[in-house]
């Protein structure tokens, strides 16, 4: 089934056009051999999302969305694969090849148990209104939820009985399946019956993305516990992927450009209310890496809004640990904290509307809350405390996977430091301000000269583009030409698939940099030099280290200078490890 499906496949691919389906959902203008126009998977002003025909695939080099028609008619319409090859199918006349019993069973399992949800949703929302849901009514109208946001959140009831269970039952479902859904607990005592496992609790049925019913929460109406009860994992539920209301969020946060993730479903409901119609929330635990991804999906720094209390601040510092390991260009966390320990129920009805689109406007960024985090209540008086403090938050941003970003973050944090514990205090206010106009994140600054040198190598080897983009991207480059045809040179190894010496100067000729690259001479003199690939990098690896001895040069003279005219520990300290840097990077030439 698996090579006739494949085959299948790449028959659909062939006969239907990336641009057509593509072209569906975005407007596209032809430019070169590419079709380019605004992304459709985040919010963008200027067009960085391209269809390639030729090679059947589209990339955005705003968010790194990449994919086939397939993929494509997956995420634009949020279908699950088997209906997007459906869909593209019928376009062509085609039909889906005849799928193995075990598929198809698992598949129309799947659609059975979906099924059953949606009978005890209705079941739910009709006992709302019956006599023994008066108690539950009233109680979603005294929390000040209408009859709209009632229908519109499909709340319902669970009655203090077997009701769900002997409902469903007579519909023909087995009480095995019933289990399978967490609608019935089964006691381990076999003498006992199974019963409902919701029971006298205000409903909330949780959907998916295609606005399936996968699982349900339950709210207490008294004081007793758990507060909230949540379905448990099942065949169609996973609870650390989910985001409650997605399904209806989704468009209007790609209308507003912002998407709030709160700390539960109750407060969604609260906030679309007011009209902030585009918040989620987690469903019964912290919120997950999987759950930050899949808020990603629909806005790039989506933000977290938590309860002003100690319960409310915890929960933010826990969603440190699960997004800086996942942190990547453009895509991270803000925070909001209410006042005075309020959830954003009470907050609106104390408030206002605008008064929480006030604290909207001025989140906390990521990296604000990790400083805070580690530095609010410490004492830092003695070396030791600093060092300490230092070593903790370091070994934190450690967790970032995504160099360039890890990079910046340390960048930052060691600005932070020196401001915090006047670590440069050695500069003369005149020589600060020289050093905050020319430094950039790595402080090297590279001359064109090299420039020109080490971009010409990676135009004669593209496959090597990857291996030095990070080296190459910690270089401030002041020279507009050569940065544009750095980013270029970068955008073509994000898309290509075999990198050639032709191929990227087709890209490179097609996006802008004709000019630039006929006038790179470098290119002409190594290709003469038929240098190997192993002595390429060797004359690459040692222009980068001029690069670095050169900026270690003029930091080292400037400590020299400060030290002749007013010597201070902290100078001494700092002249010293800039000329143990200079040694190590001598050794690594005279090993080259």
């Amino acid at each position: 089934m698996e090579t006739d499906l494949q085959k299948f496949l790449e028959e659909l691919r062939s006969r239907i056009s990336i641009v057509d389906v593509v072209a569906s959902k975005v407007k596209l203008s032809h430019k070169g051999r590419e079709w380019l126009g605004l992304c459709p998977f985040h919010n963008e002003k200027t067009p960085s999302f391209t269809v390639n025909e030729a090679k059947g695939f589209y990339h955005c080099f705003g968010c790194g969305a990449h994919g086939d028609i397939v993929k494509f008619e997956m995420e634009a319409n949020n279908l699950p694969f088997i209906e997007a090859v459906k869909k593209l199918a019928s376009k062509v006349g085609m039909s889906l090849p005849a799928l193995s019993k075990e598929s198809a069973a698992e598949i129309q399992k799947k659609a059975t148990l979906y099924d059953v949800m949606e009978l005890a949703a209705k079941f739910f929302e009709r006992c709302l209104y019956l006599p023994e849901g008066n108690m539950a009514l009233n109680y979603l109208f005294s929390r000040g939820f209408d009859e709209n946001i009632i229908k519109k959140f499909r709340f319902g009831y669970a009655p203090n009985n077997n009701a769900l269970k002997a409902y469903l039952l007579s519909k023909g479902i087995q009480e095995k399946e019933l289990a399978e859904l967490g609608l019935i607990a089964i006691p381990e005592d076999k003498n006992k019956s199974s019963h409902d496992f919701f029971r006298e609790r205000v409903m909330i049925p949780i959907l998916d993305r295609q606005n399936r019913v996968i699982a349900f929460g339950g709210r207490i109406m008294g004081d007793g516990q758990p507060k909230y009860l949540n379905s448990p994992e099942t065949p169609i539920f996973n609870k650390r992927r989910v985001l409650y209301n997605m399904n209806y969020a989704k468009e209007k946060a790609y209308a507003a450009k912002r998407l709030i993730i709160s700390e539960g479903y109750m407060d969604v409901i609260a906030m679309d209310k007011y009209g902030f119609d585009y918040a989620v929330a987690p469903l019964g635990t912290a919120l997950t890496e999987n759950q930050i991804i899949e808020a990603w999906k629909v806005n790039n720094e989506p933000l977290l809004c938590f309860d002003g209390d100690n319960a409310g601040i915890k929960a933010a510092i826990r969603s440190i640990d699960r997004g800086l390991p996942i942190l990547k260009a453009g895509y991270s966390l803000k925070y909001i904290f209410l006042p005075d320990k309020m959830d954003p129920d009470e907050f609106l009805k104390a408030k206002g509307a605008d008064a929480f689109e006030k604290i909207l406007s001025a989140p906390m960024p990521l990296v604000d809350l990790l400083w805070k985090k580690n530095i609010d209540g410490k004492r830092l008086e003695t070396p030791e405390e600093k060092a300490l403090f230092e070593k903790d938050i370091f070994e934190e941003i450690a967790l970032i996977k995504d160099e360039k970003v890890k990079a910046y973050y340390q960048h930052e944090i060691k600005r932070r430091i020196a401001e915090k514990f006047e670590l440069n205090t050695w500069k003369k206010p005149e020589q600060q301000a020289r050093y905050q106009k020319k430094k950039t994140f790595s402080g090297k600054v590279v001359n064109d000269v090299l420039l020109r040198f080490i971009l010409s190598a990676l135009v004669c080897q593209p496959d090597m583009i990857g291996e030095y983009e990070e080296k190459i991207m910690m270089f401030d480059i002041r020279d507009e030409k050569l940065k544009s045809l750095m980013n270029k040179i970068l955008n073509y190894a994000e898309v290509c698939e075999a990198p050639s010496e032709a191929d990227i100067r087709d890209f490179l000729t097609k996006n802008g940099q004709k000019e630039i690259l006929n006038n790179l001479w470098e290119i002409s003199m190594l290709k003469s030099q038929n240098l190997l690939p192993a002595k390429l990098r060797e004359e690459l690896d040692n222009k980068i280290i001029e690069v670095q001895l050169e900026q270690l040069e003029k930091d080292i003279r400037e400590c020299a200078n400060s030290l002749a005219k007013e010597f201070s520990d902290e100078t001494y300290e700092r002249f010293k490890m800039l000329k143990d840097e200079q040694a190590a990077l001598f050794d690594m030439q005279s090993i080259d």
